[in-house]
């Protein structure tokens, strides 16, 4: 007897959130939304938003504050005669909520549908948790101590749902994640040819393959090649279609800009480097071999060799 056949599918949560993630009907709303949040004026700030600097997304980490003590309140409030401290770790809370939410709309801005319809409805929830744990505050401003605890817990149960979806995001649909990271378990050491350096015209990122894996290659004025994994690290762009710009190359899909001699993204929403090749000319023949990231790139690599 076949067993397998008899294994359920996904449950009714998940099922739920898979219906959010097909339904079309908020992409209006999300279009505005997501223009909105990409036109206000943060410069280097939204860098920092994204979590470039940390290699990774700083909402989660920004996260844990809120989340942290509004769950520290909710133990308070249980236990007799503490009550009294809840109010200041749900003021923290709702004070941390600020920067934790800055983060999160500024990667939200760069999803696509699937995700953004997810993210929208995970943004909505923690808004509302936001909404009770201020009143909550409120109401224990002005004596209404019971009060003040039963929102504070719809509020840290409507946050906690706020997290599942925020779970999903992260590890169903892969918001956040480095898309490039399996290349450096795919590519084999050693060179790898790669083509003929005529074929590959100068200035130009143009699509190849290194052992399997797409790359792009760029060849300059100088004779140098240089080459980087084509899909980018943020959410798998081809970066061979993008725009090469002073020793660059800008994603099409979100404009992520990776530094052609080394792959570091110069600028996000990417927060992980994408990565880079060595490469040699022999005879006419570009060879390429992966540049892992402890090992320094050695000078004069990149030019035709004799």
């Amino acid at each position: 007897m076949d067993t397998h056949r008899r294994t359920p599918g996904p449950g009714p949560l998940l099922a739920a959130v898979e219906r959010v993630e097909q339904a079309p009907q908020a992409d209006a709303l999300i279009g505005g939304l997501r223009r909105a949040v990409r036109a206000l004026p943060l410069g280097p700030a939204r860098d920092l938003l994204h979590g470039r600097p940390l290699g990774h997304p700083a909402h989660p980490l920004l996260v844990q504050v809120p989340v942290g003590t509004w769950l520290s309140a909710g133990v308070l409030d249980l236990l007799p005669g503490r009550q009294r401290a809840a109010p200041l770790l749900v003021g923290v809370g709702l004070a941390a909520a600020v920067p934790a939410a800055a983060a999160g709309w500024a990667d939200w801005a760069e999803l696509p549908p699937e995700q953004a319809r997810t993210g929208l409805v995970h943004a909505l929830a923690n808004t509302a948790g936001v909404a009770l744990y201020a009143a909550s505050l409120h109401a224990r401003a002005r004596g209404r101590g019971l009060r003040g605890r039963a929102l504070a817990m719809a509020g840290l149960a409507t946050v906690g749902a706020a997290g599942a979806l925020g779970g999903h995001l992260a590890y169903r649909q892969a918001a956040g994640a480095n898309h490039a990271e399996p290349v450096g378990h795919r590519v084999r050491d050693g060179w790898h040819h790669v083509g003929a350096a005529a074929a590959f015209p100068v200035g130009r990122a143009t699509p190849a393959r290194v052992d399997g894996v797409d790359v792009l290659v760029v060849r300059e004025e100088d004779g140098t090649v240089r080459a980087l994994a084509d899909r980018c690290s943020h959410m798998g762009g081809p970066l061979s279609e993008g725009q090469v710009e002073d020793g660059c190359v800008r994603c099409p899909w979100h404009r992520s800009l990776f530094r052609l001699s080394d792959g570091w993204n110069v600028e996000g929403p990417a927060t992980a480097p994408q990565p880079a090749f060595e490469t040699r000319v022999l005879g006419g023949r570009v060879e390429a071999r992966l540049l892992r990231r402890h090992e320094p790139r050695r000078r004069g690599r990149g030019r035709t060799a004799a």
